[in-house]
């Protein structure tokens, strides 16, 4: 049975919704569902914008031939060829080869690679080409990585619509609405929209920007997005949050605090960290990472103006969760953020130094202190340290002075490391007959701390 809203008098929302599928993109959880947006025009010439996801096609083509209402199908917009919009693209044109394909040269390479076909007679479209259907005329603008190469968007210059692909999409089923002014966005969806960005798109910031100005030029009074609800109203709202994501500017003052902890001792120091950061007034948020998908990290990781991350030493090394997510948030091109660190070691803490090599390959990552190290669990006295920290950080996060440049552990390690299972002599001479208390080896597998 066919499912479908108006948009405008003669354009209608064809999508469909998917809440059987956890995941998105094989990557992704997406717990409220997700929408996958197609749209038909019923102008003198017919057009449907973008197909959907195979996962929700048989309600796709109940709404299509619902809605054509035996009309002929005119032309096909293809914006993206990501399967999740281009999946039953190949099928649509079996069942409508009247259909004239409308795409770039770039897509025409994708289409046939995903379905095996060569387009017949494609209007191909270069930034700036338009293309009426009689009461519309569509302006075509192209948008490369955002996220993938051939990606365009186009605009209703009657309508003033612009058809925007993945760009102001969002995780989320739609449960009926169709309009952001349905719903209370900042509520409901904003958290779901920033983590749809900063996952999918927020490594393209600078062709983000771009894409930005160009649509700056335009006079566009409603967004149809290929996930999530459709804007007619307040449409600054979500534009203003584009251009913070796409240049890498916090939205908010405060501290995420993201913790890899296996038996507590790390957990125990990030608790007590947020404690003395709210008491000073700053607002904090804490995820620990062996339960929370990194989506959502990264998401507050673009979110936030200050960031900790407080990891144990594992196999001589930063622990598994804590090292997936500062690689993600490396792919996804994070940058300037001010961060503290906090390392964990029963014998040898390393995670703190590993970690900061890792943050000083991301743009603009500024270290305000050196790590705050445990040795299996806080020391007596050691909670100073954490107060410090907070301190720190609160002033910062309150401009209340400049941040440090970073800076390398105020006291330079000593004593001599196994070169085998890591454990540290802490003393300024190794004796000639010591044994490893742990792997037992000589003398000769160790070497001063560096």
């Amino acid at each position: 049975m066919y499912c479908i809203r108006k948009v405008t008098e003669d354009l209608v929302w064809i999508g469909a919704n998917n809440r059987q599928h956890p995941i998105f993109e094989a990557a992704y959880p997406v717990p409220r569902g997700m929408s996958f947006n197609s749209y038909l025009l019923l102008d003198e010439k017919t057009v449907v914008f973008d197909t959907v996801d195979r996962s929700v096609q048989t309600q796709f083509f109940e709404n299509l031939e619902y809605a054509l209402n035996g009309r002929k199908l005119d032309y096909i917009v293809v914006h993206h060829m990501e399967p999740d919009h281009a999946a039953t693209l190949g099928d649509l044109m079996l069942r409508h080869p009247e259909a004239r394909i409308v795409c770039n040269g770039k897509t025409v390479n994708m289409i046939r690679q995903f379905h095996w076909t060569d387009p017949q007679n494609a209007i191909l479209m270069k930034e700036g080409d338009t293309l009426s259907t009689g009461r519309h005329t569509f302006t075509f603008v192209n948008a490369p990585m955002v996220h993938w190469p051939e990606v365009m968007v186009s605009y209703d210059s009657t309508d003033k619509i612009l058809f925007s692909a993945d760009a102001f999409g969002s995780f989320g089923a739609l449960n009926g609405v169709l309009f952001a002014d349905e719903v209370d966005f900042q509520r409901d969806w904003m958290d779901d929209a920033r983590r749809y960005y900063t996952n999918i798109v927020g490594k393209y910031g600078p062709q983000v920007s771009a894409l930005l100005a160009k649509a700056s030029k335009l006079d566009i009074q409603m967004i149809c997005p290929l996930h999530g609800p459709v804007w007619r109203k307040d449409l600054g709202v979500l534009i203003e949050k584009y251009a913070k994501w796409a240049a890498y500017q916090p939205e908010k003052e405060g501290v995420a605090i993201a913790f890899a902890s296996i038996y507590g001792g790390t957990e125990a120091a990030a608790n007590i960290l947020a404690c003395r950061l709210a008491e000073r007034g700053i607002p904090v948020e804490m995820y620990d990472l062996t339960v929370t998908d990194p989506s959502y990290v990264v998401a507050a990781a673009f979110q936030y103006s200050h960031l900790v991350f407080a990891s144990v030493t594992y196999n001589n090394g930063i622990f598994t969760a804590m090292e997936n997510l500062l690689r993600d948030l490396a792919h996804h091109n994070l940058q300037n953020r001010k961060v503290a660190l906090i390392q964990n070691g029963s014998w040898a803490p390393a995670s703190g130094k590993l970690m900061a090599q890792l943050l000083d390959e991301m743009k603009g990552m500024t270290l305000l202190e050196a790590p705050v190290t445990l040795k299996s669990a806080l020391a007596q006295g050691q909670e100073t340290e954490l107060d410090a920290l907070a301190g720190v950080l609160a002033a910062s996060v309150k401009g209340e002075e400049p941040a440090p440049a970073a800076q390398e552990s105020q006291e330079k390690p000593r004593g001599f490391v196994c070169k085998i299972c890591g454990f540290i002599y802490e003393s300024d001479t190794l004796p000639d007959d010591y044994v490893c208390p742990i792997c037992r080896r000589p003398a000769s597998d160790f070497e001063p701390v560096q």
